[in-house]
């Protein structure tokens, strides 16, 4: 029929114009003989340097790598075993071989080209060069890896004043953060949120900055007027960092350090779900380590006694799964200070 576009030539001749034309990369595979190419557009030569008759010629071991190679299969194995429309059309980032011998990131959008019976018969793929976005993701991992560098290098800094004043707790928020971190990645923490972590770890305490030097280090115990002034350390942390602009909450994370999900800590008597995750996870890892090492007024009482505290306090006073993993890490052995 005259008003058929699929054998209409002027539409033809349009869509091969399109396709040889384009930018990205356009290419079809028999699907009864995959390794070899029905088609490229001619923008090939500007993405692995090959001609169009050449890259015909190539099977498709020696276009893609080998790591490439084997998503792509498997990729379209699992498709086609699945019906729907919705199944029927995949991205990918995959690696081209270029003809130079480089490697060429690629995104490559597969789908289908039915036959006469409605089947898929063909595998149609567009192939767009990501180099240049690959290398900016890689300079903003590398810009933010320097910016974790900087605020870890600030963070030791503060640590330090407040250990400089207070020599009994010297490594405590050393320790504090690597129990914390060990907590984070056992349940499941996304990276970035340990990397906040961490920091906030590192610098817990340094509201203590504002609490008299003869309180800190008493060796005969707090009355509970020092101890009441011993307890604005969470929110003078707060007051020290809130103006600093990070991408993650480590003034929140120091003001609540000493919440309980009871309601019973402070500075703020927050409970439940309004004391953020890497808060609760620094609670039980500065409990851990506060009990089992010296203090001025008392000897180390021993990871067995804190872990007693630990299992206590589970779901009353900590996040019980923070405290059943934090339990499980030192039993397994899996974690020492």
């Amino acid at each position: 029929e005259t008003n058929n576009t699929n054998f209409d030539p002027l539409y033809q001749r349009r869509y091969r114009l399109l396709a040889e034309n384009a930018a990205d990369v356009i290419w079809t595979v028999d699907i009864s003989a995959p390794q070899r190419l029905t088609f490229i557009s001619p923008s090939v030569s500007r993405l692995i340097g090959y001609s169009v008759e050449e890259a015909l010629a190539k099977p498709m071991d020696e276009v893609f790598t080998p790591g490439s190679l084997g998503r792509a299969g498997k990729t379209m194995a699992e498709t086609l075993g699945v019906a729907g429309p919705e199944h029927m059309s995949k991205t990918l980032e995959l690696e081209l071989i270029h003809k130079n011998g480089s490697v060429v990131p690629v995104e490559v959008k597969f789908s289908y080209l039915p036959g006469p019976d409605g089947t898929p018969a063909e595998i149609l793929t567009v192939a767009r060069d990501i180099t240049e976005r690959r290398r900016a993701e890689a300079e903003a991992r590398r810009s933010t890896e320097k910016l974790v560098k900087a605020m870890e290098d600030t963070m030791l800094a503060m640590a330090r004043i407040v250990e400089i004043r207070d020599p009994y707790t010297a490594g405590h928020q050393r320790r504090v953060t690597q129990l914390a971190c060990a907590i984070a990645v056992d349940i499941g923490l996304p990276a970035d949120r340990i990397t906040g972590l961490r920091l906030a770890g590192l610098i817990h305490d340094v509201g203590k900055i504002r609490v008299p030097a003869e309180i800190l280090t008493n060796p005969d115990g707090l009355s509970n007027a020092e101890f009441d002034i011993v307890k604005t350390h969470p929110l003078m942390g707060y007051e020290i960092l809130k103006t600093l602009d990070l991408p993650w909450p480590i003034a929140q994370i120091v003001r609540q350090h000493h919440e309980r999900l009871d309601g019973s800590g402070y500075p703020d008597g927050l409970s439940g779900n309004d004391i953020i995750t890497e808060a609760r996870i620094l609670a039980v890892a500065d409990v851990v380590e506060a009990i089992a090492s010296h203090r001025p007024y008392r000897p180390a009482l021993g990871t067995d006694v804190a872990l007693q505290e630990i299992s206590k306090g589970i779901g009353a006073l900590y996040d019980p799964d923070v405290a059943r993993v934090c339990l499980k890490l030192f039993s397994e052995n899996r974690f020492k200070f």
